[in-house]
């Protein structure tokens, strides 16, 4: 019977691993390719990409409630803005209105619902953890001097991410509890994923816009062409840093 947990607990680990991973590497291929089309340089584009993509994948992960109000409000903001709009899509205004209304669903999920600033804590550890997996793997690629593809990059720094995440998770957010407010945890965080959604809708809908220019039709071209890789190499990643992590007693069960 001990055998077949301990089974079943790997399986979960790699397939919740798995899902975070893809979930993590296919937002860091996007934004990291829509950072480098944008002009942005240097190691610049990788770590806020890093960031935004860890951010994200903790919200979802550790604070799947929220997070899905921040979806919800999302998807329903971006459709009234197509809606009203239609195609022209500006990315910072269908992310400025879906973030906004993320906002107001977090308010009044954090008044129906009581809660406190583990949301916001979670986040911010995984924004943390973020940019310092970034700033290492930064660092090693400096060192080496030799250019990786996206699906090697991004398994690296799902795998580095992901181990640094679970390694500090529990003081980090038993700290952030204990000083950021709460009534701010669930707002913040719903609009975070709400201009995500909002982003990737922007993408999505400018696939099959035919009066975008040639340079932006690029652009989201590349985009595209950068996520599968992504995805493919952010669940490899995360589905072998979560076996790892189950063998050496990291037991993902007590946290779900």
């Amino acid at each position: 019977m001990q055998s077949k947990d301990r089974f079943t607990a790997i399986v979960l680990a790699l397939i919740v691993w798995g899902f975070a991973g893809a979930l993590f590497g296919a937002l860091f291929a996007g934004l990291h390719r829509l950072l480098l089309v944008v002009g942005l340089t240097g190691w610049l584009p990788l770590v806020v990409a890093t960031a935004a993509a860890s951010m994200t994948t903790t919200a979802f992960y550790s604070a799947m409630p929220v997070a899905l109000v921040g979806s919800m409000a999302g998807v329903l903001a971006s459709i009234g803005y197509l809606i009203v709009i239609g195609h022209d899509i500006d990315l910072l205004m269908i992310s400025g209105l879906a973030a906004g209304a993320g906002v107001l669903a977090g308010g009044f999920y954090s008044w129906m619902v009581a809660g406190g600033s583990r949301p916001l804590a979670e986040t911010l550890t995984g924004l943390l953890t973020g940019l310092l997996a970034a700033t290492l793997l930064s660092l090693a690629l400096w060192f080496l001097g030799e250019p990786v593809g996206v699906f090697v990059l991004t398994a690296g720094l799902v795998a580095l991410a992901g181990a640094l995440f679970e390694l500090s998770e529990r003081w980090l957010v038993r700290l952030g509890i204990a000083w950021l407010p709460g009534v701010v945890s669930a707002p913040l965080v719903a609009g975070l994923v709400a201009a995500v959604v909002a982003g990737s809708i922007w993408i999505l809908g400018n696939t099959t816009a035919t009066v975008l220019d040639v340079r932006t039709q690029q652009a989201i071209a590349q985009v595209l062409h950068d996520i599968p890789p992504g995805l493919l190499g952010g669940m490899l990643g995360g589905s072998m840093t979560g076996i790892v992590l189950e063998i050496f007693g990291f037991r993902l069960e007590d946290e779900i």
